[in-house]
């Protein structure tokens, strides 16, 4: 069984060069995120061109994801680049000041901050190592006291507890970067911040018009971080093609103990709703710095797993750690251990179930045919990617193999969880076309003789959305 479960990468300074992004590929990875918090639009451009490069010379196909920084809610740069600040002290964070930070107050990045708090108000700072309590907010500066005190440095990032900011999701940055993204035909962007089903709407038309020139359209995902997102989960869902559950920032509003019953929920939600769903931040962290990772990691990315994440995603690990390589490794080898452990309940997923599309009722099908037969794989023949899509959100012990003749179906296809796509020529007659994709796969060593296999296509050919038929056969 190859594995399910795909693996996103953030490519950095560790990961940059030839050598070691090739590594990474052939150690695991399946999607290489560029995170626009750091770098200029060519630095981006560059490194796409170079995991192109990387993922033709491995022959491995590779989704490139553009992670957009969103509005920078942040503290601003001190005098002596940082302060220690100690319980019990006032501290004063002051959109007007120009100067830089001392012992007493800094200035912010973000400037609307004095109106989105009040007295009482609890503010984090750095992850939440630091918690300052809002005693009063003069004009443009908000007082605080500190509660939780220790190293605060410069741009460090605010979160007000419980949420609350009104900062927009896409800033005049994320628009340009979305055009940038567009040069190269990036796979997905991810949207920070986003609070509604507008925020993801509003990106979906900023990245249609950006695509235009080359009539490309990249999928979104929506990074749930704030608590306003938690109650409109649904809506988000339904503007998006899939969400991370972006556990960091999240985890700060809602409170840490929140969090793993929130990416269970989010997990089950996104593959009901035939969304992908990626889960991130901190899954590897200590192997920034050491070759190994601790137990609760291996159990973290287990459990993550266990849930049905579509993928699971290295930032700083691969980014700027010491270990890229071995990381990834890691990571791979815990994700088939915990999917060795999985349970498969197919009929259950079906109980109850109506399906109103023709296209979506075969995958259906394929799935509780080749389950119940015992087949050693699916294949779908698909224009869009939307029959892998609707397979791959049922566990089912049987790997979907996706035959596509567009690159673009094929990249965006490398984030389903379970689905294994492949380039094909196009066929506009059925029966070559069945009869090349069992010839394609023998070829690959993917299918042997007297394997029996379940496939589907649409007839006419070349139809997306067209999926209407269902065959079972057997390799001669």
């Amino acid at each position: 069984m190859p594995r399910a479960t795909k693996i996103v990468a953030t490519l950095g300074p560790a990961s940059s060069t030839p050598e070691v992004l090739e590594k990474m590929l052939q150690a695991g990875v399946d999607v290489v995120r560029l995170n626009f918090s750091h770098g200029k639009a060519q630095d981006h451009i560059d490194r796409a061109q170079l995991v192109r490069e990387a993922a033709q010379r491995v022959g491995k196909v590779v989704a490139i994801m553009a992670d957009l920084q969103g509005p920078k809610i942040r503290v601003g740069k001190f005098a002596d680049g940082k302060v220690m600040l100690e319980p019990g002290q006032s501290f004063v964070l002051d959109a007007s000041r120009i100067e830089l930070g001392d012992q007493q107050g800094v200035g912010l990045d973000y400037k609307e901050l004095p109106r989105d708090v009040k007295p009482g108000d609890t503010l984090l700072l750095n992850d939440g190592l630091i918690v300052l309590t809002v005693e009063a907010v003069k004009g443009e500066a908000v007082h605080t006291v500190v509660k939780l005190g220790g190293e605060l440095s410069n741009n460090k990032g605010i979160n007000k507890q419980g949420g609350g900011l009104t900062a927009p999701a896409l800033t005049a940055k994320d628009m340009d970067d979305i055009k940038t993204a567009a040069s190269f035909q990036c796979d997905y962007i991810a949207v920070s911040f986003p609070k509604n089903a507008t925020d993801m709407e509003m990106a979906r038309q900023l990245c249609n018009v950006a695509g235009e020139p080359w009539k490309h359209r990249p999928a979104l995902i929506a990074k749930i971080e704030r608590s306003e997102a938690i109650p409109n989960l649904e809506s988000i869902l339904k503007a998006s093609d899939g969400i991370m559950v972006a556990r960091g920032d999240l985890a700060v509003e809602v409170g840490n103990a929140t969090v793993p019953a929130l990416q269970k929920r989010m997990i089950k939600m996104a593959r009901e709703m035939d969304k992908v769903v990626i889960t991130a931040t901190q899954m590897m962290e200590s192997m920034i710095v050491n070759p190994v990772p601790t137990r609760a990691e291996v159990s973290d990315v287990a459990n993550a797993v266990l849930d049905g994440t579509d993928a699971v995603m290295l930032s700083a690990e691969t980014a700027a750690g010491k270990f890229p390589v071995e990381t990834v490794e890691q990571m791979a080898n815990i994700v088939r251990e915990a999917e060795h452990a999985e349970e498969v309940s197919l009929d259950a997923d079906f109980t109850n179930k109506t399906f109103g599309r023709i296209d979506q009722s075969i995958a259906m099908g394929a799935l509780f045919t080749a389950y119940h037969l015992g087949c050693k794989a699916i294949i779908a023949l698909t224009e869009s990617g939307s029959t892998a899509l609707w397979m791959s959100r049922h566990r089912i012990h049987v790997p979907i193999f996706a035959l596509t003749a567009r690159d673009v179906a094929q990249r965006k296809m490398a984030l389903f969880r379970n689905v294994h796509p492949l380039l094909v020529p196009s066929y506009a007659d059925r029966d070559e076309a069945l009869a090349q994709a069992e010839t394609f796969l023998v070829a690959r060593g993917l299918l042997r003789p007297g394997d029996t296999y379940a496939i589907t296509c649409g007839e006419p050919m070349g139809t997306p959305g067209g999926t209407n038929m269902l065959k079972v056969c057997a390799v001669r």
